[in-house]
């Protein structure tokens, strides 16, 4: 458990460096230079993810069931990570409708991805996961919209990109939901 949760705090403390504490990352940048923080991010990054997934790994099998979630559960889990990804991929294509109305779709898919899981998964470890990423993306949202409020609708967007970020997030999260979660993650969301 010691693993788990070292690996969760310093991975999203981290990621809540723009956000959170501005000031120490923009002192870090003055010290280091743009690119040795980047380095310095990646590295520690992606150090606290590896022991986030080992710790997970390790600490869920004796993880205390909180309750059990019921099957319905299951497919609104699947229609909600299919919406977190039709937000993750209005993030990443220009002109799109979205990510003009919204400003931080990455942030808010991510909402929406740790809420389905949540939903799905009632054992302790699990919950503290995507509960701590949960309360990790409400807070970068909002600090995020204190410094930059979402563009509304005065951005300019196109339909075409609009309707290629649905069609690509929602293609995306149907693979992941019925092929790409068991052979990523191990777990097969609707058995099989």
């Amino acid at each position: 458990m010691t693993t788990f949760i070292a690996g969760l705090a310093v991975f999203l403390a981290m990621h809540s460096a723009q956000a959170l504490y501005p000031a120490l990352r923009e002192a870090a940048i003055a010290r280091i230079g743009a690119l040795g923080w980047k380095g310095v991010y990646s590295v520690v990054s992606l150090a606290g993810f590896l022991l986030l997934v080992q710790g997970y790994g390790e600490a869920r099998p004796a993880s205390e069931v909180i309750w059990n979630p019921p099957v319905g559960l299951m497919h609104a889990t699947a229609l909600l990570n299919i919406v977190a990804f039709v937000f993750l991929a209005a993030s990443g294509i220009p002109g799109n409708a979205i990510r003009a109305r919204v400003g931080h779709p990455m942030t808010i898919g991510v909402k929406v991805w740790a809420l389905a899981h949540l939903l799905a998964n009632g054992d302790a470890v699990s919950m503290l996961l995507f509960g701590a990423i949960l309360v990790w993306a409400v807070l970068v949202f909002r600090a995020a919209r204190r410094r930059q409020p979402a563009a509304g609708a005065a951005a300019a967007t196109n339909t075409a990109a609009t309707l290629a970020t649905v069609l690509l997030g929602a293609g995306a999260g149907i693979w992941f939901a019925f092929v790409g979660h068991a052979m990523l993650i191990g777990v097969a969301p609707f058995g099989g």
